[in-house]
């Protein structure tokens, strides 16, 4: 077993720190090539276009630790930068069992409630190895890498009340499967759309305010979904069914929507939505964005008219598992890598069903009873949850600009 190896062989930390440009990082690299070292670990930052560079190496031979010191100091002071160098022993020590991705949305993020995240952590008996920034805007996300304590224990200490730190944050296990090929599967009314469809609907038969108020309770959990459903369908019996085409084109997308859809995408995943809406509507929204699944009730249309009633399989809150289970099936993807998104109490078995599941503006009922939950207006932000990074997003835009 070499040097590098060993827990307890002499190490050295060289640590260099000032203003960034090119050239700094081969410049050591190559400074320390004139002795007879091993690379250990390596970890570099920038921020505000200040550069920190850590390089643990191997000790040198015997008599050449003065000399390596001294030559380090004399190139660091040459490129108007500082050095350290610490002597000790091994590497890190070994991270704790139990690895996890602590990902914290804010807007803004304040020094407050960072600091309470990080306590909650060291309460929960995590130690936090890295933090690394996903996005600046439309939120602040940064991701910690948290050991020692497992995901569930660590997802109930800082979950439970985040919205009341004013951040959201999302606690998923560490490991392999988070990037690999996934589903993510959306609620569609006030999820991926800003609007609840029967409502639209409901504005057109003169109706829109009864509608509303059935709607709001059955998403609060209040009513059975299939009865507010088909009691609220009735309203509509005599539509017109040129008011389909009306209401498609009143549909508001959520902000970050085809963003969401689109890196998703291109990254490989499969996208679907299921909806306690209607077919009419999720039909034309798959076609639109590319989805791979869409399922929802139907409107039954007789001669050219609503006739106040839904026909086929009723998607409530039960059918949404059921179909979410389904998908995942179809794409071939363990039901632990799919995503599941949605606000409202019809959601709930979907959401728990799934890997992850987010509470996206959720009504509280939700919110307490999802994995995590966001509560900024922009869909985009789900991506962050996933570990992937503004950059990257910006970089697939380019890159499909170019072509």
């Amino acid at each position: 077993m070499s040097a590098s190896q060993t827990t307890d062989a002499p190490t050295l930390l060289v640590k260099i720190f000032g203003k960034d440009r090119p050239g700094l990082t081969a410049g050591l690299f190559e400074t320390l090539a004139g002795y007879d070292v091993d690379v250990v670990d390596i970890e570099q930052v920038v921020t505000r276009g200040r550069m920190v560079l850590c390089v643990l190496v191997t000790m040198p031979l015997p008599g050449q630790e003065g000399d390596l010191r001294a030559t380090v100091h004399g190139w660091a002071e040459s490129m108007k930068m500082q050095a350290e160098i610490i002597s000790g022993l091994g590497d890190n020590r070994p991270r704790g069992l139990g690895r996890s991705h602590v990902t914290v949305l804010g807007h803004p993020l304040t020094a407050q409630s960072t600091a309470e995240i990080a306590s909650r952590i060291t309460a929960a008996g995590g130690n936090i190895d890295r933090i690394f920034r996903l996005a600046k805007y439309p939120v602040t996300a940064v991701e910690f890498a948290v050991s020692g304590v497992e995901t569930s224990a660590l997802r109930t200490a800082l979950v439970t009340d985040a919205a009341a730190l004013g951040v959201d944050v999302a606690v998923v296990a560490a490991g392999l499967q988070r990037r690999a090929q996934r589903l993510v599967v959306m609620d569609v009314d006030s999820t991926l759309i800003q609007d609840e469809v029967i409502e639209l609907f409901a504005a057109h038969a003169g109706c829109e305010a009864e509608v509303a108020e059935v709607t709001a309770a059955a998403m609060r959990g209040e009513l059975d979904f299939e009865q507010s459903l088909h009691a609220r369908v009735a309203l509509l019996k005599g539509l017109d069914a040129s008011v389909v085409d009306k209401v498609r084109a009143e549909v508001r997308l959520t902000p970050g929507a085809r963003t969401l859809i689109r890196t998703l995408k291109r990254l490989g995943f499969q996208v679907g939505v299921v909806s306690g809406g209607f077919t009419q509507v999720t039909d034309d929204l798959k076609e639109r964005l590319g989805l791979d699944f869409a399922q929802a009730n139907t409107l039954e249309i007789v001669d050219g008219k609503l006739t106040g009633k839904v026909i086929g399989e009723i998607v409530d809150r039960a059918g949404k598992a059921r179909l979410l289970r389904r998908f995942a099936a179809e794409a071939g993807v363990p039901l632990a890598q799919t995503v599941a998104i949605g606000d409202g109490a019809n959601d709930l078995d979907m959401l728990n069903a799934a890997g992850l599941g987010v509470a996206f503006n959720a009504k509280p009922v939700v919110r307490e009873a999802a994995h995590t939950a966001v509560n900024v207006p922009f869909l985009d932000t789900v991506l962050y949850l996933l570990g992937i990074t503004r950059e990257e997003v910006e970089a697939a835009d380019t890159h499909d600009d170019a072509h």
